[in-house]
């Protein structure tokens, strides 16, 4: 086991310690408990570079001219 160190508000100590207190165990195993249950929020679909890229030819854009990159742009 490693320690640690971390910086709390005046709100997530005062939560912290009712957490410890009310389930009589330390402050400590209320954050290792706390951090084995965590589930990181879903940003969206990080595969946006995938995305709808089994449409078309599946050329590269980098074999496109620049004039036919810039058709109809500004139209």
């Amino acid at each position: 086991m490693h320690k640690t160190s971390l910086y709390l508000t005046e709100g997530e100590l005062a939560r912290l310690a009712f957490l410890a207190d009310w389930e009589a165990t330390s402050q400590a195993e209320v954050i290792r408990r706390a951090i084995r249950l965590y589930e990181p929020e879903r940003r969206g679909d990080r595969r946006f570079s995938l995305v709808r890229s089994v449409e078309g030819l599946g050329d590269s854009v980098a074999g496109v001219t620049e004039d036919d990159l810039l058709e109809g742009f500004g139209d």
